[in-house]
C-alpha cells in the first residue's frame, strides 16, 4: 500500500514533463502576444492622436479622452436668429456654419473652451440697438460663464483658423514678450501720441491687440481676466462714451478703446500690440489702399495662422472668400501630413 506522500513526491513521468513544457511555452507565447497587442494599441492611439492633432504640441489626445484646459476660451459671437436689419440668406447661414465648425474643431483639438454667443435681436439696452458695441458686454458675460479661464480670444464671425494644428501657446503665449510690443514708435497708422506721462511699461499685459491699416483691430484679439480688466471693461462699456460719440466713432467700441489708450495712462499700461499676421491676417480685398503691405496680408507661403475677411459684407463676397480659405486650409494640412510621412 503506497503512502500518501508517495503521490506528492513521486518523480514526474515523461508525459507530464512534456505537458508542463508545452504549458510553459504556451504561456510565454500568449504573454508575448498580449504585450505585443498592448504596445500595438498604444502606438495606434498615439499615431491617430498625432494625425488628428498635428504637430502643434497639444495633439489630439485631448479630444480623444475629453481633457480640457480651462486657461483659454474662444469667443465667437454669431447672430443665429437672423440679421438685425434683414434676414440672413443661404450664403450667410453657410458662412456662419463654416465659421462655427472651424472654431469648434480647433477648440476640441487643443482642449480649449468655445463660447458661441448668440447675438440675436435683443432690446436689452435703454438706448437704440447697440450691436456694434456689444463686444464688451459679451466678453463680460463670458468671463462670468468661465470663472476659471485666464485668457479670452475674441474672433469675429468672418475669420478662419488656417493652421489648426498650431496651439495658442505655440503661436503667442510661450514667447509672449517676443511676440508683442508696447511702443507705437515703429507702427502707428492712427498717429496716436507715442508717449504720454505716467505709463507703467512693466505692468502685466492684459489686452493683446493687432493693428491694421485703420488702427486697432478687434476682429481677433486677446483679453486676460484680471482686476485691471474689470475696470477697463466697465469704463469701455460706460454709456457716456456711447451717448456722446456713437455718431462720430465709425468703428464704435474700437474707436472707444483707441480714445482711452490715447488719453489714459493706466489703460495704456496694460495694453500690448501684436504683429497683425500672427493672429489676424487680411485677404487681398481688405485695406486696399495699402495693397502689397507684407505686415497686413495673408501669406500662404508663410502659413499665416488666422485670416480675417474684414469688411467682406461691404461689397465683397463673404461666402466665396470663406469657401476659398477653407479649401486652401484643408489642402495645406494634407501637404503637411504627407511631408511628415
Amino acid at each position: 500500500m503506497k503512502d500518501k506522500d508517495d503521490y506528492y513526491f513521486a518523480p514526474a513521468s515523461r508525459t507530464s514533463k512534456v505537458t508542463n513544457r508545452i504549458r510553459r511555452l504556451s504561456r510565454q507565447i500568449f504573454g508575448r502576444r498580449r504585450r505585443l497587442l498592448l504596445i500595438t494599441i498604444v502606438l495606434i492611439i498615439f499615431t491617430i492622436s498625432f494625425l488628428v492633432g498635428g504637430s502643434g504640441g497639444n495633439f489630439g489626445i485631448a479630444r480623444l479622452f475629453g481633457w480640457h484646459s480651462s486657461k483659454f476660451v474662444i469667443i465667437l459671437a454669431v447672430n443665429q436668429g437672423g440679421g438685425v436689419m434683414q434676414w440672413k440668406g443661404p450664403k450667410e447661414w453657410a458662412v456662419e456654419r463654416q465659421s462655427i465648425a472651424n472654431k469648434r474643431a480647433y477648440a476640441d483639438r487643443h482642449g480649449y473652451h468655445l463660447a458661441v454667443q448668440d447675438m440675436s435681436i435683443k432690446k436689452r439696452y435703454a438706448h437704440e440697438w447697440r450691436e456694434s458695441w456689444e463686444k464688451v458686454d459679451v466678453i463680460k458675460s463670458t468671463m462670468k460663464q468661465y470663472p476659471k479661464a485666464e485668457w479670452f480670444w475674441w474672433l469675429d464671425l468672418h475669420t478662419f483658423i488656417m493652421e489648426p494644428e498650431i496651439s495658442l501657446e505655440r503661436q503667442v503665449f510661450n514667447k509672449l514678450a517676443n511676440n508683442t510690443y508696447r511702443s507705437l514708435a515703429d507702427y502707428n497708422p492712427m498717429n496716436i501720441p507715442v508717449e504720454i506721462p505716467f505709463v507703467d511699461n512693466t505692468h502685466d499685459i492684459n489686452i493683446i491687440v493687432p493693428q491694421d491699416c485703420g488702427g486697432f483691430n478687434l476682429g481677433s484679439f486677446f483679453i486676460r481676466r484680471s482686476e485691471w480688466t474689470d475696470y477697463v471693461l466697465d469704463a469701455w462699456w460706460d454709456p457716456v462714451y456711447y451717448e456722446q460719440r456713437h455718431m462720430q466713432w465709425e468703428h464704435k467700441e474700437q474707436d472707444a478703446l483707441e480714445h482711452m489708450y490715447s488719453n489714459q495712462a493706466w489703460i495704456r499700461s496694460g495694453v500690448a500690440f501684436i504683429p497683425q499676421r500672427l493672429i489676424n491676417s487680411f485677404p487681398d480685398g481688405a485695406c486696399s489702399e495699402q495693397a502689397g503691405d507684407d505686415r497686413i496680408f495673408y501669406n500662404q507661403n508663410d502659413r499665416d495662422f488666422v485670416v480675417n475677411m474684414a469688411g467682406c459684407e461691404w461689397g465683397r463676397d463673404c461666402f466665396g472668400e470663406m469657401e476659398n480659405f477653407a479649401k486652401l486650409s484643408k489642402s495645406l494640412q494634407k501637404q503637411s501630413k504627407w511631408l511628415l510621412f
